[in-house]
Parts: C-alpha cells; structure tokens; sequence
C-alpha cells in the first residue's frame, strides 16, 4: 500500500538514485537501505541504491533482491536512462564527476539531497534543508539533516512499524532462538557493540545482580556460558526486521552507531548508547547534545537521570561503568522512554519529510 504522498502533480514515477559509501560496516549500509526501501515500497519511487559495498546488505536485508530498489555496485559509467529526479548522497559522499555533469544537462534539474548523518546538536535545525550551489554549474544541493524535533528532518520509521510490534510474539521469538521461557522476574538484555565497549567489566557486574540475567548478543561467535546470575545467549546476525523483534522483546537494550540507536528508541525500553567514537572526541560533543535533549524529555527523576548520564558515560569510556546504580534506575526509565518514543512518533518521519520536499521542486 502506497503512502498518501506518492501521488504527484506530473502523474508519473519518480526515479531516485542514493549513493552510498561504506564507513561504519552496518550504520551506513543500513540507514540507506532503509530509507531506499521505504521511498520504493511506500511511495513508489524507483529506487536505485549505488553502493561501494554490497556486502553488509546480504547481512541486514537477506532478501533485498526482491525488493523493488536495485542495488547497484558504486557506478562506472552513466546508467542508460541518466540521472535521477531525486539524487541522494548519504553522509557527504562524492558523487561520479560525470553524474554531476548528467544531472546539470537536464532540462528539469533533478532535486540534489546530502543526507547528513544524525545529530541532537543545535545546529542542525539551522543547516537543516540550506541551499549549498554547485560552483560552476547551474545544480543546488540542499543539506537535509535527521534529528528529533521539528526543525530537521526527522527519523526513518515506516508505515507497519506499530502493526508490526503488535503482531509480536514475545515467547516465540524466544523459543525460536532457543531461549528458556522468560522468568517473571528476568532481566533481558541485548548487546550490539563496538570492539572497545567495557564489555568485561558489564558481564562481571551482571553476574552478581540478585535475579536472573539473560544477555542476548546479536551476530556473536562466543559461546554461551552461565556465571553467577548471568547467562550469554549468542544469536545470528539478524536483519533489520528480526533485529527489532530482538528490542522488543528485551528489557534493556546496548546499541551502537546511528542506524540501531534509532530503533532502540522506536522500541520504547531502556537503552545504552555506544557513539561512533571520532578523532579529537568530536563524538563527546554528540553525545552531551543527545543526553541534554533526551533528559529535558523523559522526566525520570533526578537520581535516575545521574544514573543514566554516569552509565553512559562509562560505557563509552569516559567514566567508570557504575551497573548497581544504573539498574536501580531501570523502573523509572522504562515508563521514561515510552514517553520519548511516543512523542518522537508523533513527528512526521524522515522519508515523508524528504518525498514532501523533493515533490514542492518537482511540480
């Protein structure tokens, strides 16, 4: 079912074409995908997905070649039918000095996006959608930022994400992968991680929590072990689909990077962020950012929002992890985060707030 903003003045399919080099194994790889797949499937674009690396996809969409979006490995000559309406190049890419030239020989010059990548900052809501001309040829590229207000662009959340989570099966999913019936006092976590997260000093502090831990890590090759209260439960990489169905069915979930830290939030538990770490701890400055608009929202409580600041803090190595603390905060973060999510929810997702824009310059 196509969305309501699929219809256009011209009557007539939108051909775009996103180009995408892979950074980070999974966030780029990932967040273009999505964002691909859902223009295709619910607004019936054409969609044309150029990336360096095809690679990631075969992990986090299986099944992506029958989908309507062609990928298409980073191009080397101009595709027969030339440039695009709507060109998009995530995360500041470069695009083929021939693609441009195709684009600026158009009669109707298509709709040039710089899909930024995702920051709380304040700045975004100022560069967000600012005209940036191409020096030399008549072609203006519009910078359009993710973000969590209603100055940027928003978050990528499809149209069947809540039909979706309704539909779950909790115990299912859990007997699927082989997991015990959950205790009514369990605590379940997933892990998704950097190499450098303290993961050694979280197992040793869950070990000695007074109830039962069950830790579930996606795309793992340890095997599961049992020490003190904790069990390790290492699952397969999961697509993207499956790998929400893991958030909802966890208490508490550790994610990484951009594309997983968004479902996170979608998914409405408690979460801990570990940021694409950056030279010079440019990525200190992300994470205050994200941290100051996040708390001025959820109204956790005082003592619950030290403990969260502190844990986060140690988990991406600039203070000391403190578990106890930060588990005793549980309770009062997870009605919290529903709270952040429901109203993230309200605000027009990403891919609605790209297609309104690009269909205003293509009348």
């Amino acid at each position: 079912m196509l969305n309501a903003l699929s219809s256009t003045p011209a009557a007539r399919t939108i051909r775009c074409d996103i180009f995408c080099v892979v950074v980070d194994n999974y966030g780029d790889a990932g967040v273009c995908w999505r964002l691909a797949r859902q223009l295709g499937e619910e607004y019936g674009w054409q969609v044309r997905l150029y990336i360096d690396n095809p690679a990631p996809l075969d992990q986090l969409a299986p099944d992506h070649a029958q989908s309507p979006v062609a990928v298409v490995p980073w191009p080397h000559e101009l595709p027969a039918n030339g440039s695009a309406d709507v060109v998009i190049e995530a995360f500041a890419c470069t695009l083929p000095e021939f693609y441009i030239e195709a684009m600026a020989r158009r009669e109707k010059k298509p709709v040039w996006l710089n899909l930024d990548y995702l920051s709380a900052e304040e700045w975004v809501g100022k560069m967000h959608l600012m005209p940036s001309p191409h020096p030399r040829l008549p072609l203006v590229k519009h910078f359009f930022f993710p973000g969590f207000d209603e100055h940027s662009g928003g978050l990528l959340r499809e149209a069947d994400y809540d039909d979706r989570r309704r539909a779950f099966d909790a115990a299912a999913f859990r007997a699927e992968f082989g997991l015990p019936e959950k205790a009514p006092n369990e605590l379940s976590i997933s892990l998704f991680s950097y190499p450098a997260a303290p993961i050694a000093q979280l197992i040793q502090a869950l070990a000695q929590e007074n109830r039962p831990v069950h830790l579930l890590q996606p795309g793992s090759n340890a095997a599961t072990f049992t020490h003190g209260a904790l069990s390790t439960h290492p699952l397969p990489f999961l697509p993207q689909s499956r790998f929400d169905e893991l958030l909802w069915s966890c208490d508490l979930n550790f994610v990484r990077g951009e594309d997983s830290f968004v479902r996170a939030q979608w998914a409405g538990k408690p979460f801990v962020w570990q940021i694409y770490p950056q030279a010079d701890d440019v990525h200190r400055v992300k994470l205050d950012a994200f941290l100051h608009r996040y708390i001025q929202k959820v109204g956790a409580g005082d003592t619950a929002i030290d403990a969260l600041n502190a844990f986060w803090y140690g988990w991406n190595g600039i203070s000391e992890l403190n578990w106890p603390a930060f588990a005793a905060a549980l309770p009062a973060l997870t009605p919290a985060t529903q709270h952040w999510s429901a109203a993230l929810a309200r605000q027009t997702n990403l891919a609605s707030n790209l297609v309104q824009f690009c269909l205003d310059r293509l009348k």
